[in-house]
Formats: structure tokens, C-alpha cells, sequence
């Protein structure tokens, strides 16, 4: 097994935001533009467009494929979360991505977490 060479090549944000109340959590198109906003945001190339999945007990799965990473927004309308993974080249900012959420969402409370992955 080889040695590791130099820091991590990637960064791995995950964000939950509680008490969304917001028909946003419904509306794929909608979130496919925040995950959009949120790439361009951290200086992030997508590599496909976002694509919805609809989630068997309501809510649903938006995924944005990056070059290299991804973006992916999950949703429970019932309990009015949205919970975001960010998986983000080393180097670029995962939370200029995050504060597009942020700034949108309006939650009553927010977690974040982070870990450097490779």
C-alpha cells in the first residue's frame, strides 16, 4: 500500500438546518437552483445537472454532481429539515456554499460538521 502523499485532496461539510417551514422542501426546481447557487457560490464546476428523487416517504433527494465531489440536499418536510452534504475538491470553501443555504432557508437552527477526506 502506498504512502499518502501531501494534505487531503478532499473536503467532506455536512449542514442540517432545523425548523424550515418553507414550501421549498417540496419543490425540486427550486432547490435545484440553490444547489446550483450554492457550487457557483465556492467557485465549484458541476459536472451534469442537478437531478430530483422523490423520497417514498415524502421529501425528496436533489444530488448536483460536481467535477470532482458532489452537492446533495435531502428533505423531511415532517420535520422540517433540510440536511445537505457537501463533498468539495481541497481548497475551495465549503462554507460560501453552506451560507447560500443559510441565507435562503431562514432555519431556527443549523449544525455543521466537516472532515478531511483521501
Amino acid at each position: 500500500m502506498g504512502k499518502a502523499h501531501g494534505p487531503p485532496p478532499l473536503v467532506h461539510r455536512t449542514a442540517d438546518f432545523r425548523g424550515v417551514n418553507s414550501p421549498l422542501l417540496r419543490d425540486g426546481a427550486a432547490l435545484s437552483g440553490l444547489l446550483l447557487s450554492a457550487a457557483g457560490a465556492a467557485g465549484l464546476s458541476t459536472a451534469q445537472p442537478p437531478t430530483v428523487h422523490e423520497l417514498p416517504r415524502d421529501g425528496l433527494a436533489v444530488v448536483l454532481l460536481l467535477e470532482l465531489g458532489h452537492i446533495v440536499a435531502h428533505t423531511l418536510p415532517a420535520r422540517e429539515l433540510i440536511l445537505l452534504d457537501l463533498l468539495l475538491p481541497a481548497g475551495r470553501d465549503p462554507q460560501k456554499a453552506v451560507d447560500v443555504f443559510t441565507r435562503k432557508l431562514g432555519a431556527s437552527e443549523s449544525r455543521s460538521g466537516r472532515l478531511d477526506r483521501g
